[in-house]
């Protein structure tokens, strides 16, 4: 089972360079329960990059860029499937 709605979808967030930034989302309930996934501009995002960490519904960049600015989605998966969030808008200035 997955449902469609978010339980919470992510938020804009507005932040100055250099600042920590924080998008959180809580993913549709599920059977068995969806992990989490982000996806910036349509592009699913790596943990592999050091100043990004994904825990949770959490996605923390430690130190924003101008680069990190863009339209950010939370993607909820699980054997059922996969569901997208409304889009946020991450804005760096």
């Amino acid at each position: 089972v997955l449902r469609d709605e978010f339980r919470q979808p992510p938020g804009d967030v507005v932040v100055a360079a250099g600042e920590p930034a924080v998008l959180e989302c809580v993913p549709p309930r599920g059977h068995p329960e969806p992990s989490v996934s982000w996806k910036k501009n349509g592009v699913r995002l790596s943990d592999r990059d050091e100043r990004l960490t994904i825990r949770g519904g959490k996605l923390m960049v430690a130190s924003t860029h101008k680069s990190d600015a863009g339209v950010y989605v939370c993607v909820a998966t699980n054997v059922v499937g996969e569901r997208d969030s409304e889009p946020a808008e991450l804005v760096v200035f």
